[in-house]
């Protein structure tokens, strides 16, 4: 197993970090905070004219059949710069359960749209007061001609408001594995949005569905394969999601390690001090591991190995370490918004850790 980058993927990540620095700044970021839509459309037209949305959509449908390897250094630099948009939900999640169980007719509908941005698919799985396992789905689809009629409530539903469509898993019998997916226009008669406001601050959507008729042709996959598919897309899903909160864990490290080097008490640097220096070599070691972590998933997942066990190892250990690591960046900057002697470059990096810590709330949730 080598894990050292090529000099493509090098590149790869060079070139989202320059996309996201010219669009998706820190200003950019908090001024999306609780914003409707929740991401600048100038970046989501770049990284389709880039191909970074169909990144590992295969190029039959107009992606760029790259590996997950190559997911997880895009999503390192998206997570690094905070960035705002709807790539994981649409292109990892949505065109994930099409290419796994979708009709033809559905991938050559839906791919290249996803691909270039013209559509974009969100994800409506979790219910109010219900867990995480197939019992949690308790939407209900029923059976009326050709037709599946759909009734429940979903709760943070990403993107929801500019989604061309909703991933909607429910229920269509009483067994334990009776979920099928469905296709739901979240413009049709009887689904309603309403924002929901998180830590996180980005959008999240209840979607209500009363009676929402959509055709037997909207269905994902064969009858009763709606869990099997969900489950499968979710570990490469987690493996995308444990890059992002390692690339964003990754530059508070950075920014607190300069920090420490430039703030200055009882006449030596902050980092000097043996009890802050350790609370750092502490953060790099378990930085340098999650990260490590997560390339071999990624890595397992590009050569056909199973990451049944991986992935989720590599989520738990990356959210984990993105929230301990931003905790420790707060106490570290300390009151810096109140001190006139910390230098200018010090004070701008600040809110970024805090910020921070709302992504990795909201990491540690999906």
């Amino acid at each position: 197993m080598d894990l050292d980058l090529t000099p493509e993927q090098e590149m790869l990540r060079e070139m989202v970090r320059g996309v996201c620095s010219s669009y998706a700044s820190l200003d950019t970021v908090r001024a999306l905070e609780d914003d409707p839509v929740g991401f600048p459309t100038e970046l989501w037209k770049q990284m389709a004219e880039l191909d970074l949305i169909g990144l590992m959509v295969p190029s039959a449908y107009g992606g760029s059949d790259m590996s997950l390897l190559e997911g997880a250094c895009v999503y390192m630099e998206l997570g690094r710069a905070l960035a705002p948009s709807p790539h994981f939900v649409s292109a990892a999640m949505g065109a994930g359960v099409l290419l796994r169980a979708g009709t033809e007719e559905q991938k050559t509908e839906w791919l290249p749209r996803i691909v270039s941005g013209d559509a974009i698919l969100s994800t409506a799985w979790l219910e109010p007061r219900n867990g995480f396992s197939p019992a949690g789905v308790q939407a209900r689809a029923t059976a009326d001609g050709d037709d599946f009629v759909i009734d429940g409530v979903k709760w943070h539903v990403p993107f929801a408001s500019s989604a061309t469509a909703l991933v909607v898993l429910a229920r269509t019998g009483d067994g334990e594995g009776d979920i099928d997916l469905f296709l739901v226009d979240p413009a049709a008669a009887g689904v309603t949005l309403q924002q929901q406001m998180t830590i996180a601050s980005d959008p999240q959507y209840e979607v209500t569905l009363a009676g929402v008729r959509v055709p037997a042709s909207a269905r994902i996959g064969t009858a009763g394969s709606g869990w099997a598919t969900w489950q499968s897309t979710m570990l490469d899903g987690i493996v995308l999601l444990a890059s992002q909160a390692i690339g964003g864990a990754r530059y508070a490290l950075d920014i607190t390690v300069q920090y420490a080097k430039d703030r200055e008490q009882f006449d030596k640097p902050l980092g000097a001090f043996q009890a802050i220096a350790h609370y750092l070599a502490d953060a790099v070691t378990a930085v340098d591991g999650a990260e490590t972590l997560v390339y071999e998933a990624a890595w397992a997942r590009a050569e056909g190995r199973s990451i049944d066990q991986l992935a989720p190892m590599a989520k738990l250990f990356a959210c984990k370490t993105f929230r301990d690591v931003t905790a420790m960046a707060q106490q570290v900057f300390g009151g810096v918004g109140s001190r006139s002697s910390t230098t200018s470059s010090s004070t701008s990096a600040a809110p970024s850790s805090s910020r921070s810590r709302g992504t990795t709330t909201a990491c540690s949730k999906s």
